[in-house]
């Protein structure tokens, strides 16, 4: 290039408008109304949200447009920019026309606001302060409605305070898929309204409230609760199931009283579960421990550590380390996890060390396979899912896929053992019986196939069409608790085969499972993906050692085998063959309640640290609250009772955790109580995965002397990464004779779990334990609606309801996980490929 030549600039890609007289950048498509917020400058409205699609509705939001024809009234949540385009949100035009829209809107109101519990935060209230007519020319008597109307279980309206802003109504059927409230009437008769003999029974009702501009919809956890001026908050992540959704923890005098989401872009986009906004009451439950037990009296924390350690250390010089065994730590911080998995295996000397309960993929699955971020699961064109439900397990991920089909053109191939929620919104959805879903996978990939699937072979052929015999991104998990983890493990190692690049998003329903597996609570894993440290037992191999008396103290770390374990007959005989047992927990369950020693912990909002989403992402936990009595932090515990075994953590703080992680693991390179709390890391801090690719082969494994007497946690010891142990074995399960259904079990949001239990707007909302067939199996073998019969395993025989579901393909049935008055876990053996069930009709 010459130097006359000029240098070309590059081609602009904003567009350039005039809001208020200065000019502003704005993108391509962008509306009016987000343009001019980005600039500063504020449009009231209340029928627009960010996160849903505009309808222009309430009108609050005209200004004077003028895209050279001269301004007009236009409303600003509807309009894209524009070259040239000149926007006014002050003249006296658009100010008379707020007036206007105000002053119809307050016509009807109540105002009703010393007793409304949108009063201090109503967008209504703010907005008639500042846009308002001031006071209003009417007089006539304001209609009235009886209040308020309960919609579901959870949520109230009061029709009164309604302004008919189609936010809730288009929440429920645009966003999660629940069309369940809609507007009902015409004209001055028009209300938001359920449907007759039909409740609000969405997963995520409690969205509703929180986008409300005014308070016609109100949750009962909170109503009369306070008032938005006693509240105080700070921001936290949400650990109910491992998404990890931002929230805001509010509270009052002490006591946890709302949480609500935060928009966070790369997660939860603002949206929460039910279960997740009003789990705030397990944590002021009255059920709370709050002083140490020995042999069920309450005792004071010295007498009961050194009881623990006293066990500990029999049990440790009379039969080994090997003798002791920790389940659990999904259910607290990442520094709670690194504080008892260095406990375990570097004081202890022990690698019976399970941050799972058996009911997830494999350890060296969740850490040695290449991550997707939700992100990239919801961009990826074509999506394989081989997972559990994941409108019930992990409800919020749900809605983002939801959105990616609905919006952004996603196409979901579904492998399943039955229908789900992602089913009607799949593009195909290969519904297979029990022990075919590898199967299923290699022919939808196009791999030899050597066992017989029920799938029929055009549906096979319209999935492989789809995926074209390759996979960008797979969601994956266990699809049925009555399976090993090993089914699931041929599944993904055909999908390796046929895509050596694939990224997979590997889904927990345990808040930070993968946090504790990251910190070392995984039997041969040091933190950080390290593979070292003492061998040991998963959960099924700890019960199965402690049934046969080898196990002579068991740490349950937040854990209840008894409810939470798939193999109840197993769980039962692995406590009963415990000599001691030691429960570091929040609330009373099942299995500490056999527990000779017992430390309350403290539990969500009591504690501050990090937590790890099912995509690697770390965020911030914040203590809002005080623990009960003398709780105390996993962590803090953990420390005292390695000093009583004669040992030093070298902890005295969270940060302590990270400066010592980041030192051992390039994978935690970086890291730093700070790092977390930095501007930029509001969203979490998402690490990337230390590996990029998997071959078939086996796990890594290292010279156990690599570890420092340390543990392994520091920058000289093995660096060995975990990966994934790929298999070519093709698991035939037995053929399945006339007579026998297939079990299906698979975890629902609302169970029988200890915080639910402790939730007094939630307890009841569990389905009970009952067994569904699809209409062919129902009707062949004679069974009446609502009938109990006799279900036969080769565990147990047990009396059960069944009821019509036809989510369930033929010849199988299905039990949801953890219900209360029939236990699926007990016809569950862990040691077979599938369960077979016989059905009797009790005469």
């Amino acid at each position: 290039m010459s130097d006359t030549q000029a240098v070309e600039a590059p081609a602009k890609t904003t567009i350039t408008v005039v809001v208020d007289g200065v000019s502003i950048e704005a993108n391509p498509g962008e509306l009016v109304i987000n343009a001019a917020k980005r600039a500063g400058v504020e449009i009231p409205h209340f029928c627009y949200h960010p996160r849903m699609e505009p309808v222009g509705m309430c009108r609050m939001c005209l200004v004077d447009i003028d895209t050279g024809r001269g301004p007009a009234l236009q409303p600003s949540c509807m309009i894209p920019v524009a070259p040239g385009m000149v926007v006014g949100t002050t003249s006296d035009t658009v100010t008379k026309a707020q007036d206007g829209m105000l002053e119809f809107l307050l016509i009807n109101h109540p105002l009703d606001c010393p007793v409304c519990d949108k009063g201090g935060e109503c967008p209504l209230q703010d907005q008639t302060v500042a846009y308002g007519p001031g006071e209003s020319r009417m007089v006539e008597e304001k209609r009235h409605f009886e209040k308020p109307i309960p919609i579901s279980d959870l949520v109230f309206l009061d029709r009164e305070r309604c302004i008919l802003c189609d936010r809730c109504t288009r929440f429920a059927s645009d966003v999660a898929g629940d069309a369940l409230i809609q507007f009902t009437e015409r004209g001055n008769n028009t209300q938001v309204m359920t449907f007759p003999d039909e409740s609000f029974a969405s997963y995520f009702s409690g969205n509703v409230v929180q986008i409300c501009p005014v308070g016609a919809l109100t949750a009962k956890p909170y109503r009369f609760k306070a008032r938005p001026w006693d509240l105080e908050q700070t921001e936290s992540t949400c650990t109910t199931c491992s998404v990890g959704c931002r929230i805001t923890v509010q509270s009052s005098r002490d006591e946890l009283l709302r949480y609500q989401g935060v928009d966070s872009d790369p997660v939860n986009w603002g949206w929460l579960c039910d279960k997740g906004r009003f789990g705030f009451e397990s944590v002021n439950s009255t059920n709370r421990f709050t002083q140490p037990l020995l042999k069920g009296e309450v005792t004071s924390w010295s007498q009961a550590l050194d009881a623990a350690a006293g066990a500990i250390k029999a049990a440790i010089d009379r039969d080994g380390p090997k003798s002791v065994a920790m389940i659990g730590g999904a259910n607290g911080t990442n520094e709670d996890a690194y504080a008892w998995a260095k406990l375990a295996k570097t004081i202890m000397g022990t690698g019976n060390v399970d941050a799972q309960l058996g009911d997830g993929l494999s350890a060296d699955a969740l850490l040695g396979l290449p991550r997707a971020t939700i992100d990239e699961a919801c961009a990826a064109g074509v999506l394989l899912v081989i997972s559990p439900d994941i409108k019930e397990e992990l409800p919020v991920l749900f809605i983002r896929l939801r959105d990616a089909v609905m919006n952004r053109g996603l196409k979901i191939v579904e492998v399943t053992p039955k229908a789900t929620g992602l089913s009607s919104l799949a593009a195909v959805s290969v519904q297979h019986r029990p022990g075919e879903g590898a199967e299923a996978v290699r022919a939808i990939l196009g791999q030899a196939t050597t066992g017989q699937i029920s799938v029929l072979p055009d549906v096979i052929a319209k999935a492989a069409g789809l995926l074209g015999g390759a996979v960008n991104v797979a969601i994956v998990g266990r699809t049925n608790l009555a399976e090993p983890v090993s089914a699931s493990a041929e599944a993904i190692s055909a999908v390796i085969a046929a895509s050596g690049d694939t990224k997979f998003l590997a889904v927990t329903r345990r808040g930070n499972t993968l946090g504790a597996l990251e910190m070392g609570l995984t039997p041969g894993v040091l933190s950080g993906h390290r593979v070292g440290g003492p061998e040991g037992l998963d959960t099924n191999g700890i019960l199965q050692a402690a049934s046969e008396g080898k196990i002579s103290v068991l740490v349950l770390l937040g854990a209840d085998p008894l409810s939470d374990f798939a193999d109840s007959d197993l769980a039962r005989r692995g406590l009963a063959g415990v000599g001691t047992v030691i429960a570091i927990d929040t609330l009373p369950n099942d299995s500490n309640a056999l527990a000779h020693v017992v430390l309350p912990a403290s539990g969500f909002a009591e504690k501050s640290g990090t937590t790890t989403n099912l995509e690697g992402r770390v965020s911030t936990l914040a203590q809002k609250v005080t623990s009960p009595g003398t709780a105390r932090a996993d962590w803090m515990i953990a420390t005292e009772l390695a000093w009583r075994l004669g040992g030093d953590l070298g902890i005295e703080s969270t940060a302590d955790v990270w400066t010592e992680v980041a030192n051992a693991s390039a994978y935690f390179a970086g890291c730093s109580t700070a790092a977390f709390g930095a501007p930029g890391a509001a969203d979490g801090v998402l690490l990337p995965m230390p590996v990029t690719s998997v071959s078939l082969g086996t796990i890594a494994s290292a010279d156990e002397s690599e570890a420092t007497e340390a543990g392994g946690e520091s920058a000289g010891s093995t660096q060995m990464l975990v990966t994934f142990a790929t298999t070519t074995t093709v698991h035939r399960p037995a053929p399945q004779d006339a007579f026998s259904l297939r079990l299906i079990v698979g975890r629902e949001l609302y169970d029988d779990g200890v915080a639910l239990h402790n939730s007094a707007s939630m307890s009841h909302l569990n389905r009970g334990g009952v067994m569904q067939l699809g209409s062919h199996d129902f009707d062949q073998l004679g069974i009446r609606p609502g009938e109990r019969v006799r279900a036969t395993s080769s565990r147990t025989s047990l009396v059960v309801e069944v009821k019509r579901n036809d989510a369930v393909p033929r010849g199988s049935v299905y039990m949801a996980f953890n219900q209360p008055n029939v236990s699926a876990a007990d016809l569950i053996d862990a040691t077979s490929a599938t369960i077979d069930i016989r059905l009797e009709t009790i005469s």
